[in-house]
């Protein structure tokens, strides 16, 4: 579970296949060049972003991986990043800004169609620097139509669990615990911990953790060994892990999981996570969202225009038709179908707070260990979980104190 050699042979290899595709270079002819674009979405997903962006009349070259941090950082340090980053939060967004290499985005967008969380910003770096493109609900818990959940926390073998990603396994044990603390503790201790503030073996921090270690604590050595291993997407082809043959019943996942269960998403349902967490029932006090957002490397006229066709609400609104997704603009109207709509009522609510992921906002060093201590304790969720936590406290105080801490990545959606 060292993950910075995986990540190396990953890199490289992704940075193979990006020069054959031509991501490192323009296509097209000298009067007619294409905006390079790296993003997270692949497959359906990928195709679907195509879709839209065919209708602009931009050329474009577009590379979609799960790695987006990794390739794209080779990419930088190359000295030849794509025109436009869609990655997965702003934390090392930040980074990159700091170094004075996103352009802004000042005139391409309406930020009074983004209401909080959505803009977060950090002082003395400028602003304009980042706009969500992609927003997603992550505060609940997807089961079969028909097969509602119990009225209490399920035990472990009722949950989907996987940990692996082709770009940072980990992950999705991290919003586990995320989700955790925010309806433990609530948004204000939540945003002090994302940003730096609350020390990784605070109490709230310390409780959250131990409660999903004891959760996986549950299980055989086997049985972890299996949600270690196994892909988060689903195995073998099969529609997602809700639907696969492991006989789980519940899952704590995105409102992207439906892009996982393909034609058996009409069969999905789902409701917020906090009267099924372990150790609850717990009152919904906040709820944990993602969005992908895009930033701007490229200084060409082209890459700008395309920036502002991909945030109009025309646009927007015929993404989410065709594809299936959210977003953060308010001009955008209102979704259709039964999940889409409580999707979106959730987003939209102003009386429930909205919370960045954790980890997106942190620091990308911190981030890569708040996702190692995961696996470590998914391994071995009997051992003490301070001296984890211990551990990524040294490598956040380890980051350079110029370096900007977000703010508003808690709020109340307009």
């Amino acid at each position: 579970m060292r993950r910075r050699s995986r990540t190396l042979l990953l890199v490289l290899a992704l940075l193979l296949t990006a020069a054959g595709c031509g991501l490192a270079a323009p296509g097209g002819s000298d009067a007619e060049p294409r905006v390079t674009i790296l993003g997270p979405w692949t497959d359906e997903q990928e195709r679907q972003f195509k879709d839209v962006l065919d209708g602009f009349g931009i050329p474009y070259t577009y590379q979609g991986t799960a790695a987006t941090r990794e390739v794209l950082l080779a990419e930088v340090q190359a000295g030849n990043p794509p025109d436009i980053a869609i990655l997965p939060g702003v934390g090392e967004l930040v980074e990159y800004a700091k170094e004075g290499r996103l352009q802004s985005l000042a005139g391409l967008y309406d930020e009074k169609e983004y209401g909080k969380p959505w803009l977060p910003e950090a002082k003395g770096i400028g602003q304009h620097l980042w706009v969500p493109l992609k927003v997603d609900l992550k505060s609940i818990v997807w089961f079969r139509e028909g097969e509602a959940p119990p009225p209490r926390p399920a035990r472990l073998g009722a949950w989907c669990l996987a940990m692996g990603d082709d770009g940072s396994s980990g992950w999705p044990g991290s919003d586990w615990i995320e989700d955790l603390l925010l309806q433990q503790a609530g948004p204000v201790l939540y945003a002090r911990w994302a940003t730096g503030d609350l020390k990784w073996f605070d109490g709230p921090v310390i409780t959250a953790w131990s409660t999903w270690a004891g959760l996986l604590a549950q299980g055989e050595s086997e049985a972890r060994a299996g949600i270690l291993e196994g892909d988060h997407r689903g195995e073998n082809g099969a529609p997602g892990l809700l639907f696969g043959d492991s006989g789980c019943a519940l899952e704590h996942q995105g409102s992207f999981a439906r892009a996982f269960y393909g034609d058996r998403s009409a069969g999905a349902a789902f409701m917020d996570s906090a009267r099924l967490l372990p150790g609850g029932s717990y009152t919904v006090k906040a709820h944990e969202v993602s969005a992908d957002f895009a930033a701007l490397f490229g200084k060409g006229d082209r890459a700008r225009a395309l920036v502002k066709r991909l945030t109009s609400a025309q646009a927007q609104e015929e993404w989410g038709r065709k594809g299936g997704v959210f977003s953060a603009n308010s001009a955008v109207p209102a979704r259709e179908g039964a999940v889409e709509k409580e999707v979106g009522r959730r987003l939209t609510d102003q009386r429930v707070p909205l919370c960045l992921d954790a980890s997106d906002v942190m620091p990308a060093a911190v981030r890569d260990a708040f996702y190692e201590a995961v696996l470590l304790t998914v391994a071995h969720p009997e051992e003490p979980v301070r001296p984890r936590l211990e551990d990524i406290q040294k490598v956040q105080e380890e980051q350079p104190r110029s370096l900007p801490r977000l703010t508003g990545v808690c709020g109340r959606p307009q």
